[in-house]
């Protein structure tokens, strides 16, 4: 049933890297994400990629129903490069080598999921059930990656019919039911079938209730329980003479009692406040390759996402309201030893919040009780080439450069700013011997302003909110490894060098200056460097696998960390992991994972605090370390495979910590009782059915 490489499926001529549980066909072969013709887009076509190679993931639908992937966090339990902070679903963020995931470029089937409704929550927000693949390309890489990709590409690409239909068949469902411990359930029906031809449609419903989870000491953490539900269409497939398309719709809904900061503590005696977050997508794909050597990609989206949370304490119901609508149009063509990419793409996006409560409620609260809404705009132009040479069996050159454009438009108080820039990429994927793959690239990704945090649009009269002359990013990013893989053994090493120029963030201020609480600037320089190890073994129905991960990430000199340097990033303590596989037979499947992050001690913090004196001096914070061990199982009791059974124990020993990639623990400071994360749940039974009909 299953044959799992543990840690990476590295062959010179893959476009990314698998680390997932791959499952078995019915002939025995592998399927896996990193075994499609050198990896699959964000929307409909292929591409190549060789810069940053060697740090890529690719996760499929078999992992995600093994681990029985709920959120964010288990989507990403299995890869080195990632970590997710925030216990609770809706303020869980993406972790790319310590970046957060508003300095990646995040797609759903090629539509970029942007801007930030509320700093205390999550910015991406996927339901698992609904995915087909998941991509990374970690770090600045192909001129393909899209906008704003300072930190790398994340890709979500949502299942079809065609991914779901049995051979011989024309229509078929699953339905799911899922019991969690700690503490909630999750159902699920998923419809699909052919209409026409070899176009075809599916059809989920997910719907999930959430109590408030436990910690590792029994503690039971107010404001975490929360309902989700989920709908889901898809229509799409070839029509003849190598055109193809799909067109798909999205609408996902969360809910529950949070508190005023839903990813920080509620303490005892503070109040949960009414939230409640909404996202509507409609993403169409279309793509032409009559089988010569030119092909068409395009992909057209629109999205809207809405929170609003209810503060009856002080002025009442907020709302956020972000949208957002683009293309991205690319042409490829295949000649001599060339393949080539040209492409062109433009977005534009809005972001508003307002006063939702009547006028009497709000305006004692209002810095000018006048303008109740606020809002800005922007939109993003770019064109892109790049291009991939064989020069020889064993040589594959890559290089590509890409022109970007920004505008924003604070509309409510008539100022804004605009910039543009070139970005180039050169690679190189050599085979040294069979088995054996060298891989070097320097990449380059820029970033102008875009439209800011929704809940931190309101600002005082008069005052600046953007930094006269701000500067846009750029970063260069530079990465050299080496991957071999023979006889069952797999491995890789990786060490990356990057670096942010006149990183844009706002941070604390001290009046009478002319900025406003919220203001952007240009404040220094990120650097980031580290190495990825990986490696695994593979005989017969055992496998073997680990990897260690070792990052120093600072801006100006300084550790980051996610208090201070929100929507930059956050430091974690060197990563390494052990799993081990164990298939007796085709219908029963094991899995036994350890995970480990090594303490951070004494992390300097509040140094613009301690710069503006609000604080004598800075201050020292440790992030213990943490051991936590995870068991699956799975089960097909029928010889159909119809009726599937997955077990798991999350945290078996109940271990009680705070993730790494949460907000750090400031408790012990003076003045700073409240600022923390979450701490993770505790021991979590897992049990889900899975029949196919």
């Amino acid at each position: 049933m299953r044959h799992h490489k543990l840690a990476i499926l590295c062959a010179a001529s893959t476009a990314a890297v698998s680390i997932s549980p791959a499952y078995a066909q019915d002939d025995g072969s592998e399927k896996s994400v990193a075994g499609k013709e050198q990896g699959q887009r964000d929307g409909i076509g292929h591409e190549i990629i060789v810069v940053g190679k060697l740090t890529g993931v690719a996760i499929d639908r078999d992992e995600l129903d093994f681990l029985q992937a709920n959120d964010l966090r288990d989507i990403f339990r299995q890869v080195p490069s990632v970590s997710v902070g925030g216990s609770l679903g809706i303020t869980q963020k993406i972790y790319v080598r310590g970046l957060e995931d508003s300095q990646i470029n995040v797609t759903i089937d090629g539509a970029p999921q942007s801007g930030t409704l509320f700093h205390h929550v999550g910015r991406v927000n996927i339901e698992p059930e609904l995915l087909e693949t998941v991509e990374l390309q970690a770090g600045a890489g192909e001129a393909t990656s899209g906008f704003g990709a300072i930190g790398g590409a994340l890709r979500f690409r949502t299942r079809d019919a065609s991914d779901l239909l049995e051979p011989g068949r024309d229509f078929g469902g699953i339905v799911k039911a899922g019991w969690f411990s700690n503490d909630g359930y999750k159902l699920s029906a998923t419809l699909y079938g052919k209409l026409i031809g070899d176009i075809g449609i599916v059809g989920s419903y997910v719907y999930s209730d959430s109590n408030e989870f436990q910690d590792g000491d029994g503690n039971q953490l107010r404001g975490t329980a929360a309902k989700q539900q989920l709908g889901f269409v898809k229509i799409g497939g070839e029509v003849g003479s190598g055109h193809n398309f799909s067109l798909s719709y999205e609408h996902r809904e969360e809910e529950g009692e949070f508190g005023a900061r839903p990813n920080w503590p509620v303490l005892v005696g503070d109040s949960l406040f009414p939230a409640e977050g909404t996202r509507q997508t409609i993403i169409g794909n279309y793509g032409y390759n009559s089988g010569g050597a030119i092909s068409l990609e395009a992909t057209g989206y629109w999205t809207r996402a809405k929170f609003t949370l209810d503060r009856n304490d002080r002025w009442g119901l907020y709302g956020a309201d972000i949208e957002s609508y683009g293309f991205d149009t690319r042409l490829r063509a295949k000649f001599s030893d060339h393949d080539i990419v040209a492409g062109v793409e433009h977005r534009s996006d809005s972001v508003a919040s307002e006063y939702l409560a009547d006028d009497a409620t709000w305006q004692p609260w209002a810095w000018d009780p006048n303008i109740g809404r606020f809002e800005e705009t922007g939109d993003l132009f770019g064109i892109y080439l790049q291009d991939h040479w064989q020069v020889a069996d064993p040589l594959l050159l890559s290089f590509g450069v890409r022109y970007d454009s920004y505008n924003l438009d604070v509309v409510t108080y008539d100022t804004g700013t605009e910039s543009d820039g070139i970005s180039f990429n050169i690679g190189a994927d050599f085979e040294v011997i069979p088995g054996l793959t060298l891989n070097a690239g320097y990449a380059e990704a820029f970033r102008g302003k875009e439209i800011g945090d929704a809940f931190t649009l309101e600002h005082r009269p008069g005052r600046d909110i953007l930094q006269p002359g701000l500067r846009p990013e750029t970063v260069g990013n530079f990465e050299v490894g080496a991957t071999f893989e023979r006889d069952g053994f797999t491995a890789s090493a990786a060490y990356f060098d990057m670096k942010i120029n006149d990183v844009i963030l706002d941070q604390l201020y001290r009046g009478p200056f002319p900025q406003d609480g919220v203001y952007y600037e240009n404040v220094g320089d990120f650097t980031s460097d580290g190495i990825e190890l990986r490696a695994g073994y593979r005989t017969g129905s055992f496998g073997i696998s680990g990897f260690y991960n070792s990052y120093d990430s600072r801006i100006n000199g300084n550790r980051i960390n996610g208090y201070e340097q929100l929507a930059l990033g956050n430091t974690m303590g060197d990563n390494w992991k052990l799993t081990a596989s164990f298939d007796p037979s085709s219908s029963l499947g094991f899995e036994a994972s350890l995970t480990r992050f090594e303490a951070v001690r004494d992390l300097e913090v509040l140094f613009r605090d301690a710069e503006l004196g609000f604080v004598p001096a800075t201050e020292l914070i440790d992030k213990p370390g943490y051991t936590v061990v995870d068991l699956f199982a799975r089960w097909l009791p029928f010889d159909d495979g119809r009726l599937s059974i997955n077990a798991a124990i999350y945290n078996l020993f109940d271990k009680q910590y705070l993730a790494h990639a949460s907000v750090g623990d400031y408790t012990a400071i003076p003045d700073y009782g409240i600022v923390s994360g979450l701490s993770e749940p505790g021991r979590n039974f897992r049990l889900t059915a899975s029949y196919r009909f």
